[in-house]
């Protein structure tokens, strides 16, 4: 989409929608490290979450049905192929990279987790090389390198302050980006075919299944609200302000400004966690900080200007 064919109040509302949407995503690593002070663990938390936001996302598949029938326009009915791939994306890009993240939290700060997660671009592409043989250019090499030495750097400065813990967390949560780089890999077909409003509400829903399963079979039933008040808040707010809500934002605002520019506008995602850690969490700003999110923001830039100009390989 050219910016230059759209109307100057659509592309400040889709600005501000970006920006509030990857500043609202950006505050689910500050909720969750904010709820294990009160002894939840990751099983619990992440059950919690979903199964609190998992009628507004069955409220999004139905609403698009409606949505559609009142525009006369017929919605493609759901083939076996299609309900597979729903539940791998299901799987791979908001159960398991939401649980790896959770628990990877309980283990790094808020702010190295938010560096790894902003990877994904240079995750994606990665991924291109692998499952569909795409070359990597020179500046997508130049990109990655300089995004992996910011991660590293800020990484290496946790494991002087808190230990060997660290690398598992940083382990878990680099899980956690590689499984939603897989989902987006594979989510361009059905995305297509189904909508992308349609396709996020079932798979997120398919997602939200899973994760309260998961604690049916690994947690006695009778704990699943056990815990303090402030966990349950906790959880209510992550659900709705850093689930939903910046879901809609972001999708709106692909509406108004394209892709392209709501990617480049996320940007503010780390820097918002950032500085939510320190104002919050108490974790510190310092040097190494500050010096890796510059680099890990830097080089998903170089590598997300080369994947938006290079042309798109079947």
């Amino acid at each position: 989409m050219n910016s230059a064919q759209i109307a100057p109040k659509s592309i400040a509302t889709g600005l501000f929608l970006a920006i509030a949407g990857a500043i609202a995503f950006s505050g689910k690593a500050i909720i969750v490290k904010l709820a294990y002070r009160y002894g939840v663990d990751a099983v619990t938390l992440i059950m919690l979450r979903m199964l609190m936001a998992l009628p507004f996302f069955l409220v999004i598949v139905w609403w698009t049905g409606r949505k559609a029938r009142l525009s006369g326009v017929a919605l493609p009915r759901l083939t076996a192929h299609d309900k597979w791939g729903i539940l791998g994306l299901g799987v791979t890009g908001y159960y398991l990279a939401s649980f790896l993240d959770f628990a990877g939290l309980a283990y790094i700060s808020a702010s190295l987790e938010r560096l790894i997660l902003y990877l994904n671009p240079t995750l994606v592409v990665l991924l291109g090389v692998a499952l569909y043989g795409r070359r990597v250019t020179a500046p997508q090499a130049l990109g990655m390198a300089i995004s992996y030495g910011g991660v590293l750097l800020v990484f290496g400065h946790e494991v002087t302050l808190a230990g060997g813990d660290v690398a598992l967390g940083a382990l878990l949560v680099l899980g956690s980006a590689i499984s939603y780089a897989l989902y987006l890999s594979y989510s361009g077909e059905l995305v297509k075919r189904l909508g992308s409003l349609r396709l996020v509400g079932l798979a997120t829903s398919v997602a939200c299944v899973l994760c309260i399963a998961q604690f049916v079979v690994l947690r006695p039933l009778n704990t699943a609200f056990a815990v303090a008040p402030e966990v349950l808040w906790l959880s209510l707010l992550n659900a709705t302000a850093c689930t939903v809500v910046p879901v809609l934002m972001v999708m709106m605002a692909i509406e108004r400004i394209g892709a392209g520019l709501a990617a480049q506008v996320g940007m503010v995602g780390p820097m918002s966690t950032i500085a939510m850690g320190v104002l919050l969490l108490d974790e510190p700003m310092n040097g190494w900080v500050v010096g890796g999110t510059v680099l890990v923001l830097l080089g998903v830039y170089v590598v997300s200007r080369q994947r938006a100009a290079a042309p798109v390989a079947d």
